[in-house]
């Protein structure tokens, strides 16, 4: 059973942060989409103090039913990680598995700040938040090409962002699998929370780890692109089982 690729980028990035996967995912016949989420990358002109997790939300469950996207492999970069998971609450039906991508990964009722509290040194006594500097706002990139590519797609952020809370109290979200993906090589002492051994699901935890830094999918995409493929093909034969087909 096919299945369907949704790449939501992080804090202060852009739908372009994805342009180097796409092409390899798109090459397996999986549709592939990369929204740029409101107020950031070409949308940065909406960009307001009330732009939160809630309006992110909505752009990818918009997008998820416009497009009328079913058995979605749902992957979150970073702050991503609460969108997807939010998205999910919404949408469990249309989403065959969330993967978190170096992602913070909250429960009912967090919000980014205490997903990770190591940020709330960043919020200041404005609404709006700029890139951080270096080395943290360089998410992991060393090569002066990159950096230039990355810094063209980088825009503020709203505080609102980090500070409004995730609804996951729908009981069908427990029942969708997860995979975990984690860079390994930090620049700076950040580090998210363990998994669990086992899933809401009840299946054991899938983690696994690419030796990069944060903004995997512009250091590694070759490296990043395949994994992915795997957790497509994961996902798709866990939906033409009899359990998943009936789901």
């Amino acid at each position: 059973m096919p299945v369907t690729y949704v790449l939501v980028h992080g804090a202060w990035h852009s739908g372009q942060s994805w342009a180097r996967v796409v092409p390899r995912l798109g090459a397996s016949g999986r549709p592939v989409f990369t929204p740029t989420l409101t107020g950031y990358g070409e949308t940065r002109h909406l960009l307001s103090p009330d732009t939160g997790l809630g309006t992110h939300t909505a752009d990818v469950v918009r997008l998820l039913v416009e497009e009328d996207l079913r058995d979605v492999v749902l992957v979150g970069h970073s702050y991503a990680g609460m969108v997807i998971s939010a998205v999910a609450n919404e949408v469990p039906e249309r989403i065959a598995r969330l993967v978190y991508l170096d992602a913070m990964v909250p429960v009912h009722g967090e919000s980014a700040l205490d997903a990770m509290p190591v940020i709330r040194g960043m919020i200041g006594g404005d609404w709006r938040m700029p890139p951080p500097p270096a080395p943290f706002g360089l998410f992991g990139i060393t090569d002066p090409a990159d950096i230039a590519w990355l810094r063209t797609m980088l825009s503020d952020q709203s505080t609102r962002c980090l500070e409004e809370p995730v609804a996951m109290d729908n009981p069908a979200l427990a029942a969708i699998p997860r995979t975990h993906i984690h860079c390994t090589v930090k620049p700076v002492d950040v580090e998210f929370r363990p998994v669990p051994s086992v899933q809401p699901n009840g299946e054991p935890a899938d983690v696994r780890e690419l030796a990069t830094g944060h903004d995997c999918m512009i250091t590694t995409p070759a490296e990043l692109a395949e994994m992915l493929l795997d957790i497509g093909d994961l996902a798709a034969s866990r939906l033409s089982s009899p359990a998943g087909a009936g789901r």
